[in-house]
């Protein structure tokens, strides 16, 4: 199925007090391109998350973030250590004597000192247990991005279709057109030449049966027009069993056809076939246009 570079997902897992929030989006990008943000304390796992966004597709700017946090009723107790404070206490006892300030110490000038307040490093001490919960999050948030991506390659793949069906009208169209301009530009000249007979000038009927040939070939399109039938077919193809990489083989496809259309109307020398032409390349150029954003 074709994919979309653009997805977003998002997961939440709240267990055993623990509550993880993932999110994963991706956009457009030649290559593959991940970055990944996860708390502090789990800053060693970041290599298996690369791996398995990694692991899920091929092209695309993918940006993963995580947020682990404990419920409130398990929130991270702080606690007062009096030995640093008493400390605290005789050293801005000595700096009051010492620069002779008379004013009394209170509550602010301890609340400068983060030292005297010890904090149990829960979260830190349980990553190896929190971990799994982390990652489960995660690959649901991974899975809901890859299910955003299919659904909008989806939708992509049946706007093609019909911008397809229309450039194959619009060819059968030109050919149509093509058979009857060989023979109109044929029978000008047919009329020109009889001007020159009328008017007794002498002229090689062997050359000018040469010219005709000549420009019979020169005026004739079928064989761009069937490159151009088969190419449409091999578009129509890789999107019905597109699989992932699809945007590059796509694009080399798309190449081919913008290829065939402008030698078309190099050749025509038919107003009505250029204009044709020039709806057929808009066509194209809609198809380019959205390409870009396929895996």
């Amino acid at each position: 199925m074709l994919e979309s570079m653009t997805g977003f997902g998002s997961a939440e897992c709240v267990k055993d007090g623990v509550h993880v929030v993932a999110e994963v989006r991706s956009v457009n990008n030649r290559f593959a391109e991940i970055s990944v943000k996860l708390p502090r304390q789990f800053s060693s796992y970041e290599l298996e998350v690369r791996e398995q966004i990694r692991s899920c597709l091929q092209r695309g700017k993918v940006s993963a973030f995580v947020q682990v946090k404990l419920d409130e009723e398990k929130q991270i107790p702080v606690t007062v250590n009096r030995e640093k404070i008493g400390a605290l206490r005789e050293l801005l006892d000595i700096v009051r004597e010492e620069a002779r300030i008379e004013s009394p110490l209170n509550l602010d000038h301890f609340l400068r000192f983060s030292e005297i307040f010890d904090s149990d490093n829960t979260l830190l001490e349980k990553t190896a247990e929190i971990w799994p919960f982390v990652r489960e999050a995660l690959l649901q948030a991974v899975e809901g991005m890859k299910k955003m991506r299919l659904q909008e390659g989806e939708e992509l793949a049946r706007d093609f279709m019909e911008r397809i069906a229309l450039i194959n009208t619009a060819l059968d169209e030109i050919q149509v057109l093509s058979r009857d301009n060989v023979a109109a530009v044929r029978q000008r000249l047919l009329e020109k030449i009889a001007v020159i007979a009328d008017n007794e000038v002498n002229y090689s009927k062997e050359r000018l049966e040469v010219e005709l040939v000549l420009m019979s070939d020169k005026l004739d399109i079928t064989e761009e027009c069937i490159r151009f039938a088969s190419h449409n077919k091999f578009f129509v193809d890789e999107l019905m069993n597109s699989e992932s990489g699809s945007g590059r083989k796509l694009n080399f496809l798309l190449q081919e056809q913008l290829r065939e259309a402008n030698t078309i109307a190099s050749k025509s020398q038919n107003a009505d076939i250029s204009q044709k032409i020039v709806h057929i390349k808009e066509e194209l150029e809609k198809i380019r246009e959205q390409l870009q954003n396929i895996e």
